[in-house]
């Protein structure tokens, strides 16, 4: 598919056939897609000039925005990409400890950066192997690899390389192998193993942050981790990422600290204007329980027509996060998520995109609902669902 516009919660492919957009950019767009007011903002930042390549008011904003919403954060750096605010909070919390390993939990996407782009091997305490071609072996020797909802693995691999790891990376909530909730232990065991080896806790929170909550998944579990990654609605559908944590770890930064980290196009103007209308958007009384309500009269609706099928079928969700996964019950990790049944996807995906329901192309992804989603855009998604057919089992 190719795309020629989108508003509100739909989109129109090039050929002019029109969609309910459950992507909605891979999550940033919360407001539906071109939020006027989202608009207005960038169209008379646009008229100022694109990029200067110099700090600007804008971020002082959108990182007052920040520092106010998300409990972890005092200060605040922004960069162009989920990806680079994950390399560089890794730097930094090596930077910090002056440790070099960190700790990830398969199944769980922190961009493409070569030590993070590593599958989980032969077991929980084996070294990361390289998940993609040109990626030398050492750069993600550094890697160690858990498995998510699974204590005893980190603790594992803790206990052998304790006073080595640096950090502990992880999704809040997993969404890069469909939406997988954390256990109600797992979150605080990080936070209880990762103060008692030395080690960082990081939250990426790219996907999650102001999705979940207007805090992000911290603030709706209430643990606090050390450093937080955010982007996607945090620069409203623009390219932008931002890493940040306590003044006393953040100050390792430069220019403050030795740590060095620049980008010329981080903060741009276009990208922070977004951002601050988005969030503003967002702290509009009931927001969030609109949000909660759309997506649950869909996932619930989802399992129902899934149970009448007699097809088996676990909807998650978190806020407005969702995934329907074919499996008996609900995934806990990515090994459990691999057990899916693919090729079920397939057809509930093909069929619902051939009756203008566009869902993520993959079974290991995260759906999205918007604010733009209307009760008639619920009931026409599970109309849908309805009449797709599939094979027996």
């Amino acid at each position: 598919m190719f795309i020629d516009r989108a508003y509100g919660a739909y989109l129109w492919d090039v050929d002019g056939n029109q969609y309910i957009d459950y992507v909605g950019s891979w999550g940033p767009m919360i407001l539906g897609h071109a939020h006027p007011a989202v608009v207005r903002r960038v169209q008379a930042l646009a008229e100022k000039g694109l990029s200067y390549g110099a700090p600007t008011e804008l971020e002082n904003e959108l990182a007052e925005l920040v520092i106010a919403a998300v409990p972890s954060i005092e200060m605040v750096r922004f960069v162009n990409s989920g990806t680079e605010a994950v390399m560089s909070a890794i730097r930094l919390a090596r930077a910090y400890t002056g440790r070099s390993k960190i700790v990830k939990f398969s199944g769980c996407y922190h961009g493409h950066a070569d030590s993070l782009l590593v599958k989980a091997g032969s077991g929980a305490s084996t070294l990361g192997i390289p998940d993609s071609p040109g990626i030398p072996q050492n750069t993600t020797q550094e890697t160690l690899i858990a498995a998510y909802n699974n204590l005893a693995s980190v603790e594992t691999l803790l206990q052998a390389h304790g006073p080595d790891v640096a950090a502990i990376l992880v999704e809040p909530v997993a969404g890069n192998m469909g939406c997988i909730p954390p256990q109600p232990e797992f979150l605080p065991g990080l936070r209880k193993l990762a103060a008692q080896y030395g080690a960082m806790l990081i939250f990426d929170e790219v996907m999650t942050g102001f999705r979940v909550a207007y805090g992000g998944a911290q603030a709706l579990y209430g643990v606090m981790p050390d450093i937080t990654t955010l982007g996607k609605i945090v620069g409203g559908g623009l390219p932008v990422g931002a890493y940040g944590a306590s003044k006393q770890i953040m100050q390792t930064v430069a220019p403050v600290g030795p740590m060095y980290q620049a980008g010329t196009l981080s903060g741009n103007p276009l990208a922070m204007g977004a951002g601050i209308e988005t969030l503003k958007q967002l702290q509009e009384p009931g927001v969030y329980e609109v949000l909660s309500v759309t997506t649950r009269a869909l996932v619930h609706g989802l399992q129902a027509i899934a149970e009448q099928k007699g097809v088996s079928a676990s909807v998650t969700h978190v806020g407005s996060m969702f995934t329907l996964f074919f499996a008996e019950r609900e995934p806990l990790n990515y090994e459990d998520v691999l057990k899916c049944d693919k090729a079920r996807f397939n057809i509930y995906f093909h069929q619902m995109l051939a009756q203008g329901i566009y869902l993520a192309p993959s079974a290991f992804e995260a759906g999205f609902v918007s604010l733009a989603h209307t009760d008639e855009d619920i009931a026409q998604t599970l109309e849908a669902f309805q009449r797709v057919t599939f094979l027996p089992q």
